[in-house]
C-alpha cells in the first residue's frame, strides 16, 4: 500500500507540475498582455506646428556683480556673445565635473524682464541677471551646486517657484512666424541644439505666451526630440557619467573649444584633438522581433491595438538596458535611455550599429548592414525582448562628416 501511496502521489506531482508549467514564449505574451493593462496609450503624433509648457523644466535666478564671471568658470559655453558683448538671448550649454562628465544640461538666458525677482532686481545696475533652465527634478541640486562653489562671490542663487516663471517651446514646420508681437520676439530664443527643432520662451508666471501657435502638449515635444535624436535632462544624460561629446553637445552648440578655463575643460578639450567618440545618443525605433527591420524613423502609436510593439512600448523598457546583436555574441552595442511608443534614444556604439567612418578609420570596421539589435530584460530568463534601430540624423551625420 505504501508503494502505491508513493507512485500516486509521485504521478500527482508530475501533474501539477506539467500544470504550472509555461513555456517562453507563453510566458512573454502573458507578460505582455499584464504590461498593455497597466500603462496608457502612447500619445498622438505631434503636430507640425505647435507650443507646449515644459513642466519637466525649472529655472534658478543668478544675479549679482560677479554673476557673470562665475558663470563663464563652469559652463562651457561663453557668457558673452562672439562679439564680446551682453548676450539678449539665451543659448545652451552644460556643467561639468572635474573629469569632464556632465552634471548638468542648461539654458541661461539674461533675465532682462526681471523674472528672478527682487534679488534680481537689486542686481539691475550691475547688468549681471540670468536665468539658468534645467532639469526640473535636478533644479534643487544644481541650485545648492552653485551656491556651495560661489564662495565670496558676489551673487546670489534662488529657485523660481513654478508659477513665477514658465519654459515654453515653439515650433512651426511651416516656417510662418509665431507672432507679429515684437516685444516678444526680441526674448525668444531659437534652439540651437538642431535646425529644426524649434523655439525656447521664458515667460512670466504661468500664462501662455500669445503666440499664433495652437497649444499642445509636452509629450509633443519631447516626440519631436526623440526623432531628431536630442537628450534633455538627467534621465536622458545621465549625470556624472556621459561625456558631452557623448551626447552630441558638440554638434548642438554645447561647447565652445575656444573660450577659457572652465571645470572640466581639460578632458573635453583632450576628446577633442586626441580622442575618438565611439559612442553617441541616436534616435532609435523599436519593434517586434518577429517584423521586418524598418528604414526610416517614424513614430507610429497607431501600429497595433497594444500600443506599441507586442504590447511593450518604449515606457516599459528599463533605463540602461543592453543592446546586443540579435543572434550574436560580443561586446554591447550600447544602451537604452529612454523612449515614449515605439521611438526613444540609445547610446549607441557608431562602428557597430551605424554605417558612419569614425576619425582615422577607412570604414565602419564592425557594422554589417544585416545585422540586427535586441533589447532584453525581464529578470534572469530575459522574458521581454523588441528589436531596435538606431538612425544617425541628417544634421549629426553631416558635423561628423565635416570633422573628418
Amino acid at each position: 500500500m505504501n508503494g502505491i501511496a508513493r507512485n500516486a502521489a509521485l504521478t500527482a506531482r508530475k501533474q501539477l507540475s506539467a500544470a504550472n508549467f509555461i513555456c517562453r514564449s507563453c510566458r512573454q505574451q502573458r507578460q505582455r498582455r499584464h504590461y498593455t493593462s497597466n500603462i496608457t496609450p502612447p500619445p498622438p503624433a505631434p503636430p507640425s506646428a505647435g507650443y507646449a509648457a515644459l513642466p519637466s523644466r525649472r529655472l534658478i535666478s543668478v544675479a549679482g556683480p560677479d554673476a557673470a564671471k562665475f558663470l563663464q568658470g563652469v559652463i562651457t559655453r561663453d557668457i558673452a556673445s562672439k562679439e564680446a558683448r551682453a548676450r539678449q538671448t539665451g543659448f545652451y550649454a552644460a556643467f561639468l565635473n572635474a573629469t569632464g562628465r556632465v552634471l548638468h544640461d542648461v539654458f541661461i538666458y539674461p533675465d532682462l524682464a526681471g523674472l528672478g525677482g527682487d534679488v534680481a532686481a537689486e542686481s539691475e545696475q550691475a547688468g549681471t541677471r540670468f536665468l539658468v533652465e534645467v532639469d526640473a527634478n535636478e533644479a534643487e541640486r544644481l541650485a545648492k551646486h552653485i551656491k556651495r562653489y560661489k564662495l565670496r562671490a558676489k551673487l546670489n542663487v534662488r529657485l523660481l517657484a513654478t508659477d513665477e516663471a514658465t519654459v515654453w517651446h515653439a515650433w512651426d514646420d511651416g516656417g510662418k512666424p509665431m507672432t507679429t508681437d515684437a516685444a516678444l520676439l526680441s526674448t525668444v530664443t531659437r534652439d540651437p541644439r538642431t535646425p529644426e527643432l524649434g523655439y525656447r520662451l521664458v515667460h512670466g508666471r504661468d500664462t501662455p505666451p500669445p503666440l499664433d501657435l495652437d497649444a499642445t502638449t509636452e509629450d509633443s515635444y519631447t516626440i519631436r526630440r526623440y526623432m531628431q535624436g536630442v537628450a534633455e535632462g538627467q534621465d536622458e544624460i545621465i549625470r556624472e557619467h556621459a561625456l558631452p561629446q557623448e551626447t552630441n553637445m558638440d554638434y548642438m552648440n554645447g561647447i565652445d573649444y575656444h573660450k577659457g578655463c572652465y571645470v572640466g575643460q581639460e578632458l573635453t578639450i583632450r576628446t577633442k584633438h586626441r580622442g575618438v567618440v565611439r559612442k553617441r545618443i541616436l534616435p532609435c525605433m523599436i519593434y517586434d522581433v518577429d517584423r521586418a527591420t524598418p528604414q526610416t524613423l517614424q513614430y507610429r502609436p497607431e501600429q497595433d491595438a497594444n500600443h506599441g510593439p507586442e504590447g511593450l512600448p518604449a515606457e516599459t523598457i528599463p533605463r540602461e538596458t543592453g543592446i546586443g546583436r540579435a543572434g550574436k555574441r560580443g561586446r554591447s552595442a550600447g544602451k537604452w535611455l529612454k523612449g515614449i511608443g515605439n521611438v526613444g534614444l540609445g547610446l549607441c556604439r557608431l562602428e557597430i550599429m551605424t554605417d558612419v567612418v569614425l576619425p582615422g578609420e577607412a570604414a565602419a570596421s564592425t557594422f554589417d548592414p544585416a545585422d540586427e539589435f535586441l533589447l532584453q530584460w525581464g529578470g534572469e530568463d530575459k522574458s521581454n525582448a523588441v528589436k531596435i534601430k538606431a538612425f544617425v540624423p541628417e544634421w549629426l551625420r553631416n558635423g561628423l562628416a565635416s570633422a573628418q
